[in-house]
């Protein structure tokens, strides 16, 4: 009987799948904060891990309470120089589901929105290794 897996294409839907993260038993939240400026960087390395700030969402005013590093990631992502020409493909891709909330994108997508070759991003994410926990969306 053959594997029920199918192949990603250019049309197959990617993000961070945060449970990869656990199953593999990796310190997720030192590689976000390795996202940040060095600066900022510093301020989370001996935080509370659960740090709790208000966030105000734009569309509806609502106030919640969120993850202080989560908030710090959201305005790092607001900034011109979060992802350059410089940064590493892999990188590049985690950062833009940073910004974008993980909001599942194609290749082609995620092609667009970083000026790469939706092909590259494609044989990147597909090719058998599962890099930072950027894996298909199951549908």
């Amino acid at each position: 009987m053959g594997s029920s897996r199918v192949r990603p294409t250019l049309e197959t839907r990617f993000h961070i799948d945060y449970d990869w993260w656990k199953r593999d038993e990796r310190d997720l939240r030192m590689y976000l904060i390795s996202h940040l400026a060095p600066e900022r960087q510093e301020l989370f390395r001996d935080a509370e891990q659960d740090e709790q700030v208000d966030w105000v969402d734009p569309e509806t005013a609502e106030v919640r309470r969120i993850d202080a590093l989560q908030r710090e990631l959201q305005t790092a992502a607001q900034s011109e120089d979060f992802i350059t020409s410089q940064t590493s493909l892999v990188d590049a891709v985690f950062r833009l589901f940073l910004a974008n909330g993980n909001t599942p994108l194609t290749p082609v997508e995620i092609g667009e929105e970083l000026g790469r070759p939706p092909q590259m991003i494609l044989k990147t994410l597909a090719g058998g290794r599962v890099y930072k926990g950027i894996r298909p969306v199951a549908d």
